[in-house]
């Protein structure tokens, strides 16, 4: 595959998140980040009360505002998927989870394909799956491209999300590379990263996986969404995120059927920033639940 140009790239990255959108365009593009979250708890100290409770929040991300979309899904460990298609029943919010021994990827294929049938099973509608690096950075591609086959498989109708890790892969040309190998190994999606790794998501990145999945369009008249995940916080990266959609991959990818946010604490400062435009005046965290 021909290289990055790393200077390009990283020179129109920086020059469009420069630009700014005010009052109503800036309203909807808050409601558009809202769609696309993927509401997010990994951690080892879940539990199904937090988790039901982050279920609620994505049925109704601000209950003093009913008009606020509610978020494109909610992401969770395997063992947690039950509770939260109880709690998401028929309030049309996917429900995501990580599998393939998340976030290393250091297991057995064998395990991995039952990490995800654990996961569908249990009414996964999406599912996150992490690349073996060790594999990729080693040059055999094949096995990657062959795991992510069979990951698909065992899917059945749930998409597939698949993370490259971007931090570990180094360079734009790996980003390139991955991207192209994912997609044409069956992946609905292409993820930046696990949010366990620094750095995870960065704009630059997202650019090479923005034009990836626009070339993969113009070849083959296929759709295929990405996720940029970990270290997004703000309204205003998630702006200069959006921005980049539609400057590079386009105006139809400004949709959370293919584009998502992997965040945990993004949506809180969405819905600040929301009420802000809203009222005139700053809200505070006191206005709105902090996970």
């Amino acid at each position: 595959m021909p290289g990055v140009d790393q200077v390009g790239v990283e020179q129109r990255a920086a020059g469009l998140a420069t630009r700014s959108i005010k009052k109503a365009s800036k309203l909807q593009a808050i409601d558009t980040a809202i769609s696309m979250v993927d509401l997010t708890t990994l951690e080892g100290a879940d539990t199904e009360g937090k988790v039901r409770s982050l279920c609620a929040k994505a049925r109704r991300p601000d209950p003093d505002f009913p008009d606020v979309p509610r978020v494109g899904a909610v992401c969770v460990y395997p063992d947690m998927v039950a509770t939260a298609v109880a709690a998401l029943e028929g309030s049309g919010v996917g429900i995501a989870s990580v599998a393939t021994a998340f976030p290393s990827g250091r297991s057995s294929r064998d395990i991995k394909l039952l990490d995800t049938a654990m996961a569908v099973d249990a009414g996964a509608t999406e599912i996150d799956m992490v690349i073996d690096r060790g594999a990729f950075l080693s040059g055999r591609y094949m096995a990657v491209f062959e795991e992510i086959r069979a990951v698909k498989a065992a899917c059945g109708d749930a998409h597939l999300k698949v993370i490259l890790e971007t931090g570990e892969l180094a360079t734009y040309d790996n980003v390139r590379r991955a991207s192209w190998l994912a997609l044409l190994a069956g992946g609905d999606f292409i993820k930046t990263s696990t949010g366990k790794v620094s750095p995870a998501a960065t704009l630059p990145v997202t650019h090479v996986m923005l034009q990836a999945v626009h070339d993969w369009h113009v070849a083959t008249g296929q759709h295929r969404g990405v996720k940029p995940a970990g270290g997004i916080r703000t309204t205003k990266d998630a702006i200069r995120y959006l921005v980049a959609v539609h400057e590079v991959a386009g105006p139809a990818w400004l949709d959370p059927h293919l584009f998502r946010f992997g965040a945990s604490s993004l949506l809180n400062d969405l819905l600040m920033q929301r009420r802000t435009q809203l009222s005139g005046h700053y809200s505070g965290p006191d206005y709105v639940t902090v996970d």
